[in-house]
């Protein structure tokens, strides 16, 4: 596999017949990650999935490790979309921890961030790969800080908690609940977790005395 970062063959301002290709061979690699795993997305494997001859992956991305890179930025940008959508009307922690329950059933049941999970464990072995994975990882450590802080405003935990390192755990936990929920084939245990987490938050909201005016966002 080449190193990641390989330049592609297409310059910019393709035909749109090139951007269709582009985007039947991410869609594939998507599908590919989420059912084969990274040992399995091979360029055979992700062009016979889309239906094209393989040679068009190294003419498009350069190199299978590109498209796979193309095919994470694809899902990141839908996915935090998506999240940012869910938790813009969230007001309080036990809020967020619900959006943050639903957010984690739509992408176990789709598959979507097992797609980030593979490239976590594709980058010890290719390389080049860990320093576009972990750049690619820094926008959803960005969302959770943001969000975390939206929802503690205004209450006894504002300004107290190290907001950096808990967004960095909460990115790490729920990628680690993914992975373990999809190796077992059983997400009930982090099901669990979130009940324990909405108990904990609902405790949180306790603590603002009534009334309490919440500063402006």
């Amino acid at each position: 596999m080449a190193k990641a970062g390989v330049a592609s063959g297409v310059t910019a301002g393709g035909s749109q017949r090139s951007a269709g290709t582009r985007r039947q061979l991410v869609q594939a690699a998507i599908e590919t990650l989420s059912s084969e795993g990274f040992a399995g997305a091979s360029a055979r494997t992700i062009a016979d999935r889309a239906g094209l001859n393989q040679g068009l992956i190294f003419y498009h991305f350069g190199s299978v490790a590109n498209l796979l890179l193309a095919a994470l930025d694809a899902v990141s940008e839908e996915r935090l979309q998506l999240y940012g959508a869910e938790v813009s009307t969230v007001s309080g922690p036990r809020q967020l921890v619900d959006a943050a329950e639903r957010m984690f059933r739509s992408d176990f049941d789709a598959g979507y961030v097992t797609v980030l999970v593979e490239m976590i464990a594709g980058a010890s072995s290719t390389p080049g790969l860990g320093a576009e994975v972990a750049s690619r990882i820094a926008p959803w450590k960005d969302f959770a800080r943001s969000t975390i802080e939206a929802s503690l405003r205004g209450t006894p935990l504002d300004g107290v908690l190290p907001i950096g390192d808990l967004a960095h755990a909460v990115v790490a936990l729920y990628l680690g609940l993914e992975m373990l929920g999809h190796l077992g084939g059983d997400p009930g245990p982090a099901f669990d977790l979130f009940s324990h987490a909405k108990q904990l938050a609902s405790l949180v909201e306790n603590l603002i005395p009534p009334n309490a005016p919440k500063e402006p966002a």
